[in-house]
């Protein structure tokens, strides 16, 4: 059950709904949007019943959701929403596009992949500072040192800053210098995480697990929408099958099921899905076709010596192609390029 309250409700009239729910035994949890606030309601539903909230003072209405994913679907939310990042639109009538290095390496590599990326029509800058992987010998990222650089990036291109957050005990540190905390694949049933980015003032990048389903991906998102954080976009990246002859097996049936079932936004990564350059195109148009809300590319402007994913990262010719061709597409499915940040960001700092 979800308590939707109206737009001139007060703190106190959210205080008065959790304390009743409260009282018989129920558990409240409050979600505050941007526009309102809502309070997801766990309990006995004869008891809930039996307290009229739909009478009390700042109460809009009171909605039964059957589904176990409340706060992030679409019985709660029939409208599909719209996430700002940095003043970027993801959602619905865009197609917003998220790109750069895999991973920061220096801050030459970063700055040439975030202009090719700008270049190409690409509106928020990926960058991995913490990179984690399955050998503990590999490429693991620069840490701080690496968030730092894409804040600089941020402040010479204007593109707002997407990156990964592995653990708890980060997210404070990640969320000083990110404007969109990224769960990956490895994380996205790592609930304490979740729940440590649902408190955090970012919006979320969740990743779908590699051998998640659908519903397990949206009860994730419901982890972190249950702390409060409603400002949600989903990536279906691919997933594990048997299949040897690519990376991942990109799941294109998940874009249009995950929207019927959620209001969050859909994008998708044909870059770790594929994991070959020359498939990054091919899956970036079906993935437009399906409707995707929008992309999540890797470029390198060197990747025979990128540290992490070179086979799968775009150069230039190849995103010049990429804008050429998604360009048409979207606006065959109605939908138009989000609109490039105009003026440098100012780093966070710290």
């Amino acid at each position: 059950m979800v308590v939707v309250m109206s737009a001139d409700a007060t703190q106190a009239d959210v205080a008065e709904v959790v304390e009743l729910v409260r009282s018989v035994g129920a558990e409240a949890f409050v979600s505050r949007g941007v526009s309102r606030t809502i309070v997801g309601l766990v309990g006995d539903a004869g008891a809930l019943g039996m307290l009229s909230l739909r009478g009390r003072r700042g109460v809009s209405d009171v909605v039964r959701i059957s589904v176990p994913f409340k706060l992030v679907s679409r019985e709660n939310h029939p409208e599909r929403s719209v996430i700002e990042v940095g003043g970027v639109p993801i959602g619905p009538g865009s197609l917003t596009v998220i790109a750069g290095p895999c991973a920061v390496e220096t801050p030459a590599q970063t700055l040439a992949a975030a202009r090719m990326a700008r270049a190409a029509g690409a509106t928020l800058l990926r960058g991995g500072a913490f990179k984690p992987r399955t050998s503990p010998y590999a490429f693991q990222g620069l840490g701080e040192t690496g968030l730092k650089i894409l804040a600089d990036v941020r402040d010479e291109t204007g593109m707002p800053v997407v990156t990964e957050v592995v653990d708890p005990a980060s997210v404070e540190l990640v969320a000083s210098y990110a404007d969109m905390l990224q769960v990956g694949t490895r994380n996205m049933q790592n609930f304490a995480l979740l729940q440590a980015v649902g408190s955090a003032s970012r919006p979320v990048l969740l990743k779908r697990g590699m051998s998640s389903t659908i519903e397990e991906w949206l009860m994730a998102a419901e982890y972190i929408a249950q702390r409060g954080n409603l400002d949600i976009v989903l990536c279906e990246r691919g997933i594990r099958t048997f299949e040897k002859a690519t990376r991942n097996t990109l799941d294109v049936s998940a874009v249009p099921i995950a929207q019927r079932l959620s209001h969050l936004p859909v994008i998708v990564d044909p870059s770790h899905s594929g994991g070959r350059r020359d498939l990054v195109l091919p899956l970036s148009r079906a993935a437009v076709a399906a409707g995707a809300d929008g992309l999540i590319i890797d470029v390198h402007p060197d990747p025979a010596i990128a540290l992490c994913d070179g086979d799968q990262a775009l150069v230039g010719a190849d995103l010049a192609e990429l804008a050429g061709q998604i360009t048409g597409l979207a606006a065959l499915m109605g939908r138009t390029a989000a609109t490039a940040v105009q003026e440098p960001i100012r780093s966070r700092g710290r």
